[in-house]
């Protein structure tokens, strides 16, 4: 089974344990971090939304078009465009970077964060949307003929694009969430599925749920599984220890002081940690961490409790052979794509890229490798 690293492509270096250096868009620290995860074999990285942040399409292109084999993940929220239009955006994009593009739709799990924008449905409303949406999504980039649609969320006639993906028959979807609408709607739409990082019972738990929403939804094979972690690694468990307590520390700090340490998502960023988020897989991150800080072989939590379970906030800590060994044990779920993020966004992105990623990549050719000489000397003479 292959194995993939997603990192993420931030416009700027601020992040919950550092105060950003210059703009929301600092495109010489895009392109030096993007160009790190591509020097140091990443697969793709994430170009993220958020209601104030930089608009991460441009942005994507702009890194497309720099660089020869980083492929592109683009988070997109159906509330900000029609659909025929984000269509023939993400089909330009896939040619601009020669077929890199996979778009993440999101379906939005904050009210007040989808009010900034307009966007006022309910939960189970903007699930059925985003499910309506990326049906349109995938027509467009397909049909050579002009179709009509009638649905409940978006009407149209005799829409066909001109712009083609290189991609065929088209990129890829991601999708994400923890709630049974989310499974329902990502096990019908989604190629890749996405979950934050929880312990390996919860992840497949989890994975199970979307293989049955996929079956319902008549379709023979689930999406590819995609889990997220914030690893802290050390050259040894001590350290990487210290380093994780050091990075809480500073995390409590800036968010005691009142600083913004995330895009601001709701009212009063200074209260976050003791908000109860809105979203299912928030809230269970927080379920997790109310259990204990520690779990499986180097899982911890206290980064997600400080903030409320805000995103992908659940760290990995440990030497690079252990935090290597805990993402084989996903992998071993069924897990293809092993997300990372570190608190340094430049630095750890090169040292996961130096330290952990072989190691990951190695122990899964040798049992590819074992499996194929099983395979051979199991086939009768």
């Amino acid at each position: 089974m292959p194995v993939e690293f997603l990192g993420i492509a931030a416009t700027n270096d601020g992040s919950e344990t550092n105060r950003r250096s210059g703009g929301a868009f600092d495109k010489d620290y895009t392109l030096r971090l993007a160009r790190a995860h591509e020097d140091y074999d990443w697969d793709r990285v994430l170009f993220a939304y958020g209601s104030g942040s930089p608009d991460p399409a441009p942005a994507a292109a702009y890194i497309a078009a720099r660089l020869e084999r980083l492929q592109i993940l683009l988070a997109h929220r159906p509330n900000v465009s029609y659909p025929t239009f984000a269509a023939k955006t993400f089909a330009t994009l896939d040619q601009i970077s020669g077929g890199r593009l996979t778009v993440h739709f999101i379906t939005g799990g904050n009210n007040h964060e989808q009010g900034r924008e307009g966007d006022f449905l309910t939960k189970d409303e903007r699930y059925a949307r985003t499910r309506e949406y990326i049906g349109i999504v995938k027509r467009a980039w397909t049909s050579e003929t002009p179709f009509d649609h009638e649905g409940e969320y978006y009407r149209f006639h005799d829409f066909v694009s001109d712009v083609r993906p290189v991609q065929q028959p088209r990129p890829g979807v991601s999708f994400g969430g923890s709630s049974p609408a989310a499974y329902a709607a990502g096990g019908a739409e989604a190629d890749i599925y996405c979950l934050w990082g929880e312990p390996l019972a919860q992840t497949a738990e989890q994975i199970e749920k979307v293989k049955a929403a996929a079956k319902a939804a008549g379709r023979s094979e689930p999406p590819r599984f995609q889990v997220a972690f914030r690893p802290i690694i050390a050259p040894t468990e001590e350290l990487a220890w210290e380093k994780a307590h050091r990075t809480l520390d500073t995390i409590n700090a800036r968010r005691a002081a009142g600083e913004q340490i995330r895009p601001r998502r709701r009212p009063n960023p200074a209260s976050d940690a003791a908000a109860t988020p809105e979203n299912t897989g928030s809230q269970r991150l927080v379920s997790i961490a109310a259990r204990g800080e520690r779990f499986d072989r180097a899982l911890w939590t206290p980064t997600a409790a400080a903030t409320s379970g805000s995103g992908n906030s659940n760290a990995l800590v440990g030497t690079p052979e252990t935090v290597a060994q805990a993402l084989l044990d996903y992998y071993d779920l069924g897990v293809e794509i092993l997300s990372a993020r570190g608190y340094d966004l430049l630095g750890d992105a090169v040292d996961f890229g130096r330290h952990v990623i072989p190691l990951v990549r190695a122990e899964v050719a040798r049992r590819d490798a074992d499996r194929a000489r099983r395979q051979l000397t199991a086939v009768p003479s």
